[in-house]
């Protein structure tokens, strides 16, 4: 008899680098469920759940919300999934966060997208919001199949205010200070996959090929026994 392992894998990368195009291929290609910290913080705000209002008081005030109420927050909703393989997105950020998923999950693979912060730049200058799903639309490569509407509801898209070069510049060097530490972290435990390259469609065959290696050894995907 063979055992089915669950897989739980990370996806990390800067904002602007393709981690929500990649993050739904993986998960549309191998069947795992997929879990967006920034998904999990807006449902909690706009449900007002305590957690929820937590957070909104540290965004209003611009504190960075604690460690353990992000880490919380995420576990919790791990747990409802915890019967399948997953991926999980924007989460953890910080050596603590990790830490705190570590003594609850063993992780398999944390991928790793490095894109030159030029290209990533330019992308975010060029990018259009849904508001309200947080669905991302970029006008040079993944345009709305109406100018400016959302294709699912066919409500408006915003530019956010700091899609700016400067804002940008600013955001992508907290990135990496904020997350060098944690990709060092997973890179000593032997989990970290990096892969570099400028465009989505040109990194992805690469990922695709090394998820199929890792998901061949015996895991099983989200509901699958």
């Amino acid at each position: 008899m063979v055992v089915r392992l669950l897989f739980r894998a990370l996806i990390m990368g800067p904002p602007g680098s393709g981690k929500g195009t990649v993050s739904d291929r993986i998960t549309k290609s191998f069947g795992l469920m997929h879990l967006s910290s920034g998904d999990v913080l807006r449902h909690n705000i706009k449900a007002k759940t305590e957690i929820g209002l937590l957070v909104k008081s540290c965004i209003d005030q611009g504190r960075l919300v604690p460690d353990d109420v992000i880490s919380r927050l995420v576990l919790q909703e791990l747990k409802s999934i915890e019967k399948s393989s997953w991926l999980l997105d924007g989460f953890p950020r910080t050596v603590t966060q990790a830490e705190s998923l570590g003594k609850a999950y063993h992780i398999d693979t944390v991928v790793n997208l490095n894109v030159p912060f030029e290209i990533i730049k330019d992308r975010l200058t060029s990018r259009w919001i849904h508001p309200s799903s947080g669905r991302v639309y970029n006008t040079n490569f993944n345009p709305p199949k109406i100018p400016g509407l959302d294709d699912i509801t066919g409500e408006p898209l915003i530019q956010r205010n700091d899609d700016t070069p400067e804002t940008v510049t600013k955001r992508l060097e907290a990135y990496e200070m904020q997350t060098q530490p944690v990709l060092d972290y997973y890179r000593q435990k032997g989990v970290l996959e990096t892969f570099t390259g400028t465009e989505t469609n040109k990194i992805w065959p690469l990922v695709h090929t090394f998820m199929s290696g890792k998901l061949s050894g015996g895991h099983k995907a989200a509901g699958k026994a």
